[in-house]
């Protein structure tokens, strides 16, 4: 199984509100270490299911996505 973080998709340009995931399970792998995956992702990182994707040759993809928090410091600066 194959795990990558990417950027927005490019029909969605500049778009900074969501960090993407990709899994990747490949043919000969068995679907509950996929499904293992995604749950956990899902639990414990606060992702998102977008998309699902069968290939051809028997492999998924599954896109995941969550949001960024953009926190903005209210202390006042050091002297």
């Amino acid at each position: 199984m194959l795990q990558e973080v990417i950027k927005a998709p490019l029909h969605q340009e500049n778009d900074s509100r969501y960090e993407y995931m990709v899994i990747t399970a490949f043919p000969g792998e068995s679907k509950h270490v996929a499904r293992a995956a995604l749950r956990e992702h899902a639990d414990n990182g606060k992702w998102e299911l977008m998309r699902t994707c069968r290939y051809e040759g028997g492999a998924y993809k599954y896109w995941l996505r969550r949001r960024v928090m953009r926190i903005q410091s209210t202390l006042p600066p050091l002297p």
